[in-house]
């Protein structure tokens, strides 16, 4: 058997992403620290089972691009996929966060949702109820 351990995406501020992931799902802080010898930031956030490593170089103006390329780029991550019991709740605190969401849909296996977060990092909320 295989599974995702982890990913890791690279964010402007490791704690805003890890505070809006905590708020969002649940989930918690494992670790953070220092990352790669000492050149960044990282946090670790999710359950006992897997995680996102939310990282942060350390130049502040590290580029920044449009969240649509990601699908025309090869090796590049398109979004996050993360299951949730009550996906309209879920809507609502994106929503309250100020962060617009898009691409309803309601198929086989599930119903979901999507939204970009403050970095351009895209989600897909899925609901399989």
């Amino acid at each position: 058997m295989a599974r995702i351990e982890h990913l890791n995406v690279t964010v402007s501020d490791p704690k805003r992403t890890a505070q809006m992931l905590a708020d969002l799902f649940g989930w918690r802080t494992r670790w953070e620290g220092g990352a790669m010898a000492g050149a960044g930031y990282t946090m670790h956030v999710g359950d006992d089972d897997s995680y996102i490593a939310i990282y942060s170089g350390t130049d502040p103006n590290q580029t920044v691009t449009k969240a649509d390329a990601s699908y025309q780029t090869r090796g590049a991550m398109n979004h996050i996929g993360v299951v949730v019991d009550d996906l309209d709740l879920t809507e609502k605190k994106v929503k309250a966060m100020g962060l617009a969401t898009h691409n309803h849909a309601d198929y086989e296996p599930g119903r979901r949702f999507y939204f970009h977060d403050a970095d351009g990092i895209e989600f897909e909320v899925v609901s399989y109820d």
